[in-house]
């Protein structure tokens, strides 16, 4: 039998337990859960944009596909009208006509209103458009699942995704009503095949040719210093890994968690997770569209737990002045999700969407920026005036409640 005298000594410094975790610890720990219960692997050297409005969105992918060289893929939900509608048709087409290939794919909802002149204009050119769900040649079960993500990969080496989609209403710096407040990402790095794996996915499923001779599959090289996660969410029964995604955020936070989100209608599972947080003194931030929305009835359906999460501690704000359609979200200031997810239960339960984990304090630190300017435009739901609401307002938000789980 050994005593504990002969048992050799540990040189590992004594840690004291009750000490709060460094950035890099909390970082650590918060990428470990994700790779392990997403089963996911995180990829290092990438380098990260934040970009803010169609002022900063729009001119740095447009700048892209016309750089392009062998090829662009591309996928929205949103294709509608308007003056950027036809610089990206153009934009694609000319790349088509100088031997590009070009890849467009479109939801089949999403992007119906999207003038048949500018398909026309593509088609000739040579992109080749292709649709995702056509809703008069799906089975009834399909109909409710559409792509929701917004993918663009150009040479296999810069990606965007992000909220955005090509319409008239995401131009300008949501400076007006009718300038809509977007985030989107632009990113190098080992990353973008996580973001190219998300267009093929869902190219798969509408075109014969996975991948042709202009697709290189050349390998990345660092670009920088952020640690990238790509989950993709798909239409399924059961728990998703968007739902792992946020749950892991939420119960990872230790001091704050934030989200801004274009379309609040959660479960009551989820409500209870962010109740959760605040009770354990994370300071809970919510950043919803005020007066402002394109989704009345989905407003209200979130508004139907507002007395529950304002007397948890959760501070809810209302974006006054457009429509607040960004998908956000930053814990302790050393992560962030972005993407296309939104805080509903379509985007976590029957849509395909696509979210960047990022673990870089300085890419954290740029969003929380933008959080805190967004707030300076923001009001404060306060729970006592909250609780006085009028019988119409609680009688609306009752009547949403059979129809929550479509919103």
């Amino acid at each position: 039998m050994t005593s504990t005298q002969d048992q050799p000594k540990s040189t590992t410094p004594d840690v004291d337990a009750s000490a709060p975790a460094t950035v890099q610890e909390r970082a650590a720990r918060i990428r470990r859960r994700l790779e392990r219960l997403i089963g996911i692997a995180a990829t290092e050297g990438n380098a990260l944009t934040a970009l803010r409005n169609g002022n900063e969105i729009f001119p740095a992918m447009l700048a892209a596909i016309r750089a392009a060289e062998h090829t662009v893929d591309m996928m929205t939900f949103v294709y509608w009208k308007g003056d950027i509608a036809g610089e990206f048709a153009q934009a694609l087409a000319e790349r088509a006509r100088a031997g590009v290939r070009v890849r467009l794919l479109l939801d089949g909802f999403g992007s119906r209103l999207i003038e048949k002149d500018l398909l026309r204009e593509m088609e000739r050119a040579g992109v080749q458009v292709a649709w995702f769900r056509k809703p008069l040649a799906l089975s009834p079960l399909k109909q409710n699942h559409r792509c929701h993500r917004k993918v663009l990969v150009v040479d296999e080496q810069t990606a965007f995704t992000g909220g955005v989609g090509i319409a008239k209403e995401w131009c300008g710096d949501a400076r007006t009503e009718h300038e809509w407040r977007d985030t989107h990402v632009e990113v190098r790095g080992p990353a973008v095949d996580g973001i190219a794996a998300a267009f093929a996915q869902n190219w798969a499923e509408c075109h014969d040719e996975l991948f042709d001779d202009r697709d290189r599959f050349i390998p990345h090289r660092p670009q920088g210093d952020a640690v990238v996660q790509v989950v993709r969410g798909s239409a399924s029964f059961g728990w998703q890994d968007m739902q792992t995604l946020i749950r892991v955020m939420l119960e990872s936070a230790e001091d704050r968690f934030r989200l801004a989100t274009a379309y609040f209608s959660p479960d009551a599972y989820f409500v209870e997770l962010l109740c959760a947080a605040a009770r354990r003194g994370v300071e809970v931030e919510i950043l919803l569209p005020g007066p402002h929305t394109d989704k009345r009835v989905c407003q209200l359906a979130g508004q139907h737990y507002y007395e529950d999460l304002t007397a948890c501690g959760v501070k809810i704000y209302q974006y006054q002045p457009t429509m607040m359609h960004a998908k956000v979200i930053t814990v302790d200031g050393v992560a962030a999700l972005v993407g296309s997810t939104n805080f509903n239960r379509r985007s976590l339960d029957h849509d395909e969407e696509i979210m960047l984990a990022v673990l870089e304090q300085k890419f954290t630190a740029t969003l929380d920026g933008h959080f805190d300017e967004d707030l300076e435009a923001a009001t404060l739901i306060q729970e006592g005036r909250w609780k006085r609401r009028s019988l119409l307002q609680r009688a609306r938000e009752v009547a949403v409640v059979p129809i929550r789980r479509f919103l």
